[in-house]
């Protein structure tokens, strides 16, 4: 397989509760549309997304175990992403070791996450970007109310 070059995006959403899900727009879609957006206007920097959508409806993020987040990282792995989007942190974890394990395996694997409502990108060295002032915000994010 060919893996185009750029910044390959995936867009990855989670609600906890099934509450909502039924509706025809509803949480995971409101993220994801945030998250479009924000990769659309990068497009100059080279962003694209990848097909295929990565959304957990009715999951904790208490847990790794999640149907689409497996996914999205098996796809990390293989290469076909180099760039996860998320509305919030918290939607991709709850828990600060987790959250530790995931960029660690990101930074691994030459991957990169932003968060389009929460300053948290980090470079494609896993660095925190010196403009930012992420790592004082992030107990907050992913510990959330």
């Amino acid at each position: 397989m060919t893996i185009s070059p750029g910044v390959r995006c995936a867009i990855y959403t989670r609600k906890s509760t099934e509450d909502g899900l039924e509706q025809d727009f509803n949480s995971l879609d409101a993220q994801h549309e945030a998250c479009a957006a924000y990769v659309a206007s990068q497009r100059h920097e080279g962003w694209r997304l990848t097909s295929g959508r990565y959304d957990d409806g009715g999951v904790s993020g208490g847990t790794l175990e999640r149907p689409a987040l497996r996914r999205l990282l098996a796809d990390i792995d293989a290469g076909r992403v180099t760039m996860v989007v998320v509305y919030k942190i918290d939607r991709l974890t709850r828990s600060l070791a987790d959250f530790a394990r995931l960029v660690e395996r990101f930074d691994a694997a030459g991957c990169s996450f932003v968060s389009v409502t929460q300053d948290g990108r980090r470079d494609r060295l896993g660095a925190r970007r010196p403009e930012r002032e992420f790592g004082r915000t992030l107990p907050n994010a992913v510990a959330g109310p």
